[in-house]
């Protein structure tokens, strides 16, 4: 019982004290789900902006309208 008390003291004064261990522990740990989930946002961002800019033309009744140049929305001026 005083072997399994050791190590864990050994363990644990280690991941306080020594950085390297401490960067290679982190990264066993949490590291690889890490690099996972950056690549998978990176392809969900790749893909969400693939299709790119979309314009839609006017419709053909367009000249038939009443209003000229758009349409036009009435507005309250705000103080």
């Amino acid at each position: 019982m005083k072997i399994v008390f050791n190590i864990l003291i050994i363990f644990f004064l280690l991941i306080a004290f020594v950085p390297v261990f401490r960067r290679f522990m982190f990264h066993l740990l949490v590291g690889r789900q890490l690099v996972k989930e950056q690549k998978r946002q990176a392809k969900a961002y790749e893909q969400k902006a693939k299709p790119g800019i979309r314009v839609d033309t006017a419709p053909p009744d367009a000249n038939n309208s009443r209003f000229r140049g758009g349409e036009y929305v009435d507005y309250e001026e705000v103080k």
